[in-house]
């Protein structure tokens, strides 16, 4: 054999051998899982023709013209990243509305036929390149633009995407995980995903892969199943597969989280990837007005709570219509990797020992609802889903603890109020408890360590300056706005 013949041979003989190593899901962690969970920080990026119209989601019938940053800086978001401490960078590539943040030469509802053509797919990805972080990309399986979408033939919508995700894997390096969304649209079936699945393992083989709303209570049916039950293995079924990870913005999972679940007999591995805002208003999209963000005591107790347990949390955070982040959302995650210590490198951090875990709880007043369990003891289940509720607005909840342990930090997850605003999306959350005491039983009375004379805020986080060790803690709350109502109590031992 000459060299030419046996370079072809050669050639042939690797990519059989790929496609017959395409990695699939399995009962344990595959390769593409593994790094997920040590990457295990995103940042979030929504970006593109909704920006410029104070809108969530949109019908592709926005002009393109619309999308014009005055200031597009793709090297600040990953910057920001960067200095942030996040691992990698998850970029909104096109959302339902169909709209293209790259050169598409299977639609003109893209950047390239805007007023600025910049492909800012590259422009991330050449960012992440440069500043060390790992590329991923959301790219929406609803596509309100596309005409084939609208097509009696599934297949004709199915090539449509198959060409687009081979430009976005062909033209912009390696991409390490892939966010599909708006499922609900079509039946599962119908997406063809093991199709789109087998086609991207061909390119990133570590290429995680998952679409929103992965689980489902019952197999067959579209009832998608709170994170917040997922605490028994094998128990709940696929909806999309295949896929490696479980989705389900913005809901958060237990600490007692598991990780089986069945399709057709059979049980495989899959971690849980959180989605939360910045903003505290919970958009997406970045709005004109400047909108306030989530404390910093809040983004860190849910960093530690997404994180657990081989779990990952992307956090989202917006360019504006400029183009760029926002100065004051900037510092915002870089003072909170700051706050957690994050290092290039190194596995992530943990929030330290919980003493209060499960432990028994009685109240001084519980409401009764037929439909709500407003019981005591949801505060130490480990579930920021399930919540207590006291049937009068000065109430007490009492936690038994090991005497024996000791802990000087307590973190309080308030239940409160929301009103919606009017992009059917974004909202405001209202404290309902105002005035409170963190007590401690002591030589048979209860000694005050904490005294709250303000509203408890969105997530209470109290750093004791020493260690403490009682059979008994209380939550005393004095003034109240409604019924006091509270998600989860941690004594933490950190």
């Amino acid at each position: 054999m000459n060299k030419t013949l046996f370079f072809i041979a050669l050639c042939l003989g690797l990519a059989t051998l790929g496609q017959a190593q395409v990695q699939q899901p399995g009962n344990k962690p595959n390769q593409a899982q593994k790094e997920m969970i040590k990457r295990g920080y995103g940042m979030f990026m929504h970006f593109g023709v909704n920006t410029f119209t104070d809108m969530e989601w949109s019908d592709g019938s926005i002009p393109v013209e619309k999308y014009n940053p005055t200031q597009l800086d793709p090297d600040q978001w990953v910057r920001t990243a960067r200095d942030a401490g996040f691992r990698y960078v998850l970029l909104i590539t096109k959302h339902h509305d169909g709209f293209c943040l790259w050169d598409s030469k299977y639609t003109d509802y893209d950047v390239a036929a805007s007023p600025v053509k910049t492909d800012v797919v590259k422009a991330v990805s050449d960012a992440c390149k440069k500043y060390g972080l790992d590329f991923a990309i959301y790219y929406s399986l609803w596509d309100r633009k596309e005409p084939s979408y609208k097509d009696k033939d599934p297949q004709k919508y199915i090539d449509y995407m198959k060409n687009q995700l081979t430009e976005l894997f062909t033209k912009y390096g390696n991409i390490s995980e892939l966010w599909l969304d708006g499922g609900w649209d079509r039946q599962p079936d119908n997406w063809g995903l093991d199709q789109l699945y087998k086609l991207v393992k061909s390119y990133s083989p570590n290429c995680a892969i998952s679409v929103n709303h992965t689980i489902v209570y019952k197999e067959g049916e579209r009832n998608a199943a709170l994170p917040s039950t997922m605490t028994e293995d094998n128990k709940y079924y696929f909806q999309y597969f295949p896929s490696d990870f479980r989705l389900w913005d913005p809901k958060l999972i237990t600490r007692y989280d598991k990780k089986q679940y069945l399709h057709k007999g059979q049980s495989y591995y899959l971690p849980y990837e959180h989605t939360i805002c910045l903003s505290s208003r919970w958009n997406w999209f970045q709005k004109s007005t400047e909108l306030p963000i989530r404390s910093v005591d809040e983004l860190e107790e849910l960093f530690y709570w997404s994180t657990d347990n081989d779990n990952c949390l992307v956090v989202n955070v917006p360019p504006d219509q400029t183009g760029r982040i926002r100065e004051y959302e900037a510092n915002a995650v870089i003072e909170l990797g700051k706050r957690l210590g994050l290092k290039k490198g190194q596995p992530l951090p943990k929030n330290g020992q919980f003493v209060s875990a499960k432990a028994p709880v009685t109240a001084s007043s519980t409401a009764q609802d037929t439909k709500v369990n407003y019981a005591a003891s949801n505060i130490t289940d480990g579930s920021l889903e399930s919540r207590w509720m006291a049937s009068d607005t000065i109430a007490t909840v009492d936690i038994q603890l090991d005497p024996k342990k000791k802990f000087n930090k307590i973190s309080i997850f308030e239940y409160q109020d929301t009103k919606n605003l009017g992009d059917g999306f974004s909202n405001i959350r209202i404290n309902r408890i105002q005035e409170y005491k963190i007590q401690v039983f002591n030589k048979g009375n209860w000694e005050t360590i904490y005294l709250g004379a303000e509203s408890m805020g969105d997530c209470k986080v109290i750093r004791l300056p020493r260690a403490y060790q009682t059979e008994k803690l209380r939550l005393n709350i004095t003034k109240a706005s409604g019924l006091p109502s509270i998600y989860e109590i941690n004594v933490i031992d950190k």
